[in-house]
């Protein structure tokens, strides 16, 4: 695989100057930028709303902008962030009550969309709608708070995902999040992953451009 993403959580960003940041992440080489939506209920901790991706449209942000909602209900909610200028959105199949109906909806809108599994999630989940998604997004921590150590025992899961992927024959990303760094980054590319999602492993770096080059030339060790 040669055709990878690297995309930055802003969860990990300085919301002082967020704005800023996502500009010269992007400016740095990034390729997307990373949502991690949190309602304190489907998930231990509260984060950013539809008004933040508005914000950055507003602003001039013309990058990919990828939505992870770690939420229930899950529609009313994504509706907001496709009106916002989301361009996919990832949600749990267990956060919704008919997981067809709300790929649909988002597809309906242009927007791409993804499932995400937690780590002691089993494949099946999503195995059924796999010909429906753009992306799967394995989280190679529990969802709730960045800075987590990667829990390598995810990569099984995701080698797995990789051969449902590549059977399907659709164009189909396969993103981690979770623990992603100059140390992890390698198995998670060796296992099948092609999108890598890192917060703290960027934005607590003093030279953005320096640390995404670093993790590129990572993916060949």
């Amino acid at each position: 695989m040669t055709d990878v993403r690297i995309a930055p959580s802003i969860l990990s960003a300085n919301f002082a100057a967020l704005g800023a940041e996502v500009k010269a992440v992007l400016d740095a080489g990034a390729d997307w930028i990373h949502f991690d939506v949190m309602d304190n209920h489907y998930v231990p901790n509260l984060t950013v709303g539809p008004m933040v991706c508005k914000s950055l449209r507003d602003s001039g942000v013309k990058g990919f902008l990828d939505v992870h909602l770690m939420i229930t209900p899950v529609d009313a909610l994504a509706q907001s962030f496709i009106e916002a200028g989301a361009d996919l959105i990832s949600f749990h199949p267990t956060a919704t009550e008919n997981i067809e109906e709300t790929i649909a909806m988002i597809k309906s809108s242009g927007t791409k969309v993804g499932l995400a599994l937690n780590p002691d999630e089993d494949v099946s989940l999503i195995e059924p709608y796999i010909s429906s998604l753009d992306l799967v997004l394995m989280m190679s921590v529990f969802p709730g708070f960045g800075g987590q150590k990667f829990i390598p025992e995810v990569l099984d899961n995701v080698k797995l995902v990789r051969s449902m992927i590549d059977a399907s024959g659709n164009d189909i990303k396969l993103e981690i999040d979770g623990g992603i760094n100059q140390d992890t980054i390698g198995q998670a590319y060796a296992a099948g992953a092609d999108t890598f999602v890192a917060g703290s492993a960027i934005f607590n770096t003093s030279d953005y451009k320096e640390t995404i080059n670093q993790l590129r030339a990572s993916l060949s060790t």
